[in-house]
């Protein structure tokens, strides 16, 4: 933590005296009349900057949505396991709730994705028409509410549960893209990074929490309190978003001058024009494939271990649920501390110049790739359980420094079309989601080891596969098709220190 925060005030102390001398200078327009030291001196205060507010809650939203997609993917196994009961002769016998093969059980864990892949574009154009806060607050509380209501309708038919879970995926299909519209508004683009770096962190710590306590309560409370908790809390944190969150800082209230002042100025109090996307030219350049794919390898193992690593502690290493959540949230709780130090190094790389955006961009996605790919590989052969945890911890955590790679650099090669490239990206990484979960329930028949190791042996290759693509083709520079009009380039002379993080129009 000391050499994680050390890191961050290089960075913010760097940046600041850049901004001084600019502003000094007079040639430094993005802070208005906010002078540069009110920000330094009341930076530790976050809880008086609405912005902050705006970024806490963001990160409960993200939890939220997360622990609302996980919570099936460990009460499946408490929902299909043999439960031991007695006849009316006194004679024991042992019966499944829910008699699903695996193949059944791989259909439903993927329903989600059906729903969640159709809609990556669809929230980004809702954002920018009716708001960010609506789309974002109305997509999960929907999904909180079908949550609820999930228990007593899937014991009428799993055909309602398959429907339910594909609803809930539409629902917050439309989440990740209205985060960008959010911040657009509220972050000034030299916190840009932190800001968003908050909001995704609680996708990963949704997913910590989740497992670990989804297995308790199911363990000790039965598997339907696991959609009635997990439900109520998103409408609890629903309620809190339609009260507290604005879309735009100038219809909040509780902002100060000055703060609404310095994020005004330095989103340089532009008009929304209306942006003309080059999709032929996005659609055949060679850097937004190889974040495509990028985007895609690493999901294939994130999302297979998200949806089945509870199935297969209690397949191979014959671990109870309470025991399974706890283990299964370790990967996602190395991951969340990960994607924050990876962030802030890679920009700390850049701001000292020993490495150029494409080098820092190849080396933490590739970097991160090959390992994912030797430590997921390694893990269908080891037969210790010690062994197996820290493997797939290693493996799944590494992916925070991928995220430092491809997660940022639609940003780098065109910044003004990132949330489309975002859009399109995230609908072919949510396709491992769909598939993976179908695939493993054809390979695990029998529950065995050797079965498993296919699965993980098929996570390593596509790793490997993404880091070749990603390392041949990959780009931090700002692509031709994404060159700017005259008016914009203009606005490219301002002083950014990390022009990385220019995302003012998405």
């Amino acid at each position: 933590m000391d050499l994680f925060r050390k890191i961050n005030n290089i960075i913010f102390q760097e940046t600041m005296e850049r901004k001084k001398s600019s502003i000094e200078s007079g040639k430094d327009t993005d802070y208005g009349t906010v002078k540069y030291e009110d920000e330094l001196v009341s930076s530790w205060k976050f809880w008086k900057k609405r912005r902050y507010v705006v970024a806490i809650l963001t990160f409960l939203g993200c939890f939220t949505s997360y622990i609302l997609r996980v919570n099936l993917s460990v009460a499946i196994v408490a929902m299909t396991a043999e439960v031991r009961k007695i006849d009316k002769n006194g004679n024991e016998y042992f019966e499944k709730e829910f008699d699903w093969d695996s193949k059944t059980q791989g259909l439903v864990l993927s329903s989600f994705f059906y729903g969640y892949i159709s809609t990556q574009l669809l929230g980004g154009l809702l954002s920018t028409r009716i708001g960010g806060k609506k789309v974002f607050g109305f997509g999960i509380a929907i999904t909180a509410f079908l949550t609820i209501i999930t228990p007593p309708l899937v014991k009428v038919s799993v055909y309602i549960l398959l429907a339910l879970r594909i609803i809930e995926g539409i629902c917050e299909g439309v989440t990740y893209p209205c985060i960008h519209a959010i911040w657009a508004q509220w972050a000034p683009p030299l916190e840009r990074s932190k800001l968003a770096t908050i909001t995704f962190s609680g996708s990963f710590f949704g997913t910590v929490f989740a497992m670990p306590v989804a297995g308790l309560m199911t363990e000790y409370l039965g598997w339907p309190s696991v959609f009635y908790g997990f439900g109520g809390a998103g409408l609890i944190w629903f309620f809190y978003w339609w009260i507290v969150i604005k879309d735009r800082p100038e219809d909040d209230k509780s902002i100060s001058k000055a703060e609404l002042e310095y994020i005004k100025n330095s989103l340089g109090n532009l008009k929304e024009e209306k942006i003309k996307h080059p999709w032929k030219a996005m659609l055949t350049s060679p850097p937004v494939w190889a974040i495509i794919v990028a985007h895609f390898s690493e999901n294939w193992g994130f999302y297979t271990m998200l949806t089945q690593l509870p199935t297969f502690m209690n397949d191979v290493l014959d671990f109870k649920l309470d025991k399974t959540g706890f283990l299964s949230a370790l990967p996602y709780l190395a991951m969340t501390f990960v994607v924050q130090f990876s962030g802030h190094l890679a920009d700390y790389l850049r701001v000292k110049k020993i490495l150029t955006t494409t080098q820092v961009r190849k080396l933490f996605n590739c970097g991160a790739f090959l390992f994912q790919t030797i430590f997921m590989t390694c893990t269908g052969f080891i037969s210790t359980t010690a062994g197996v945890v820290i493997s797939i911890t290693i493996a799944v955590g590494l992916g925070g420094f991928a995220w430092s790679g491809f997660g940022v650099n639609h940003l780098d090669i065109a910044p003004k079309h990132a949330s489309v490239l975002m859009g399109i990206g995230n609908t072919f990484a949510t396709l491992p989601g769909v598939v993976s979960p179908i695939i493993t329930g054809y390979i695990v028949q029998n529950k065995s080891p050797e079965e498993w190791r296919i699965v993980f042996i098929i996570a390593g290759a596509i790793y490997l596969i993404g880091a070749v693509i990603y390392g041949l083709y990959a780009s931090g520079e700002k692509q031709k098709w994404a060159q700017e009009n005259e008016k914009e380039n203009i606005e490219s002379k301002r002083s950014y220190d990390n022009p990385a993080m220019e995302i003012d129009n998405l």
